[in-house]
């Protein structure tokens, strides 16, 4: 059985993630989610609010599940027993960074590759930091997420606002 893992903050999940998620669900058999619980990190939505968000914009797709990890992420490929790390590429700029982080992932774990995907062109400028500045704006954001997510982020921020008051 061929087992992919797919790391990540997902903060929040974008259409750019759900389109790298669904190409990788028709190539290998279980595609395992590993949303990075980074403390360093100040995230909009909590790890567990992030896997929720995930299992439900991947509900569709039977050989897609959703965990939580913190530390290595080849550590958590190694626990999963997956031969395959998936990383999405956007641009150029996102080569370098990724291909030290898999060349690096090859020496501590010679059995697990890195597969890059190219994000679909339609997502290619896309990241959630963007989606996260255009919502705390107001602005309109339906075009880079699925609904239930877009939901979520707007009710974040429609939260945060009255704490604000």
């Amino acid at each position: 059985m061929s087992i992919a893992v797919y790391p990540g903050s997902f903060d929040p999940v974008t259409l750019g993630h759900y389109d790298i998620i669904q190409r990788t669900s028709k190539v290998m058999d279980r595609v395992i989610i590993g949303v990075l619980n980074n403390q360093a990190k100040k995230p909009l939505f909590s790890v567990e609010e992030r896997v929720e968000m995930l299992k439900n914009v991947t509900a569709d797709l039977p050989n897609v599940e959703v965990q939580c990890f913190d530390g290595l992420t080849i550590e958590f490929a190694r626990r999963n027993h997956a031969q395959v790390v998936i990383r999405g590429l956007r641009a150029v700029t996102d080569f370098e960074y990724e291909l030290q982080l898999a060349q690096t992932n090859r020496v501590i774990a010679p059995e697990i590759d890195t597969m890059f995907l190219t994000t679909s062109l339609k997502y290619s400028y896309l990241s959630s930091s963007i989606v996260k500045e255009i919502a705390s704006w107001g602005g309109e954001i339906s075009e880079f997420l699925h609904p239930y997510v877009e939901e979520r982020v707007l009710q974040k921020y429609s939260e945060m606002k009255k704490v604000r008051r």
